[in-house]
């Protein structure tokens, strides 16, 4: 078998893939030692193999890489019969197809990582907004009871606790100027399950509630209220009354109260 012959039998590729038994694989070095035109062979093919690595899996590291090559070392046990005249590009195919299909599982399970952190980062983004838009709330809330305590028109009316819940304490603010009315309820227990705080504004002679706003417990979270406008108040009360209020105050349940 001539030069040629021998490079176009197929054991070259044999000898790169790590394919030929021992014996086999010292006659390849001695062709490779005494011929140049085998050992040109042998590098070109090495090189094909390397370059079609890269570029069907750029991210194959060269431990993957040299575990791929150890799979297709002991698929067939190591020894595998030399076949003449076998196709070079065939050999190169095989071995590209091998290579992509481990390219492709790695990418396949970087876009999943990928995927994972951006969920992940999605979600995180979304707890922040809620966290900056509830801060914007409360902010907001708060300037807007800082006002009212600032207004120089404000008049401030305490409400102290009576029989139902001494301990109790309130403050209404009047603003006459811009016909505003606002109840600080801070200093009332929570209204139990099924019942509300309701604010009366009151003329003493004779007495005459009128109803100016009714209070749920979430409400009392937000810390100064803001309740409907009566020029003619001479006092305040603040009732505790069933859920969705009453026509006229409970006075057994008068939580506060306090003259203009």
């Amino acid at each position: 078998m001539d030069t040629r012959e021998y490079i176009e039998s197929g054991i070259l590729e044999l000898y790169v893939f790590g394919r030929l038994s021992d014996e086999e694989m010292r006659d390849v070095n001695q062709m490779a030692e005494e011929h140049a035109e085998v050992r040109d062979e042998i590098v070109s093919i090495e090189k094909a193999v390397i370059s079609l690595s890269y570029s069907f899996a750029p991210y194959l590291s060269a431990e993957n890489y040299d575990r791929i090559r150890r799979q297709l070392i002991e698929k067939h046990g190591g020894v595998v019969p030399i076949r003449a005249k076998t196709n070079t590009a065939a050999w190169i195919g095989w071995a590209a197809a091998i290579l992509l299909m481990f390219g492709l599982a790695y990418q396949y399970y970087e876009y999943n990582e990928v995927t994972k952190e951006v969920q992940a980062v999605t979600k995180e983004r979304g707890k922040f907004e809620q966290m900056v838009a509830a801060l914007e709330t409360k902010n907001s809330e708060n300037e807007k009871a800082l006002a009212v305590i600032r207004d120089k028109f404000s008049t401030v009316v305490p409400l102290e606790g009576q029989a139902a819940a001494p301990e109790a304490y309130a403050k209404v603010y009047v603003n006459p100027n811009k016909k505003e009315i606002y109840v600080d309820i801070a200093g009332l227990p929570e209204a139990p399950a099924g019942k509300v705080y309701q604010v009366w504004a009151l003329k003493l002679d004779p007495l005459t509630p009128t109803s100016i706003g009714v209070l749920d417990t979430t409400a009392k979270t937000n810390g100064i209220l803001q309740v409907d406008n009566f020029d003619q108040a001479e006092a305040f009360g603040i009732t505790l009354e069933p859920e969705g209020g009453s026509a006229t105050p409970t006075l057994e349940q008068l939580y506060a109260l306090g003259k203009v």
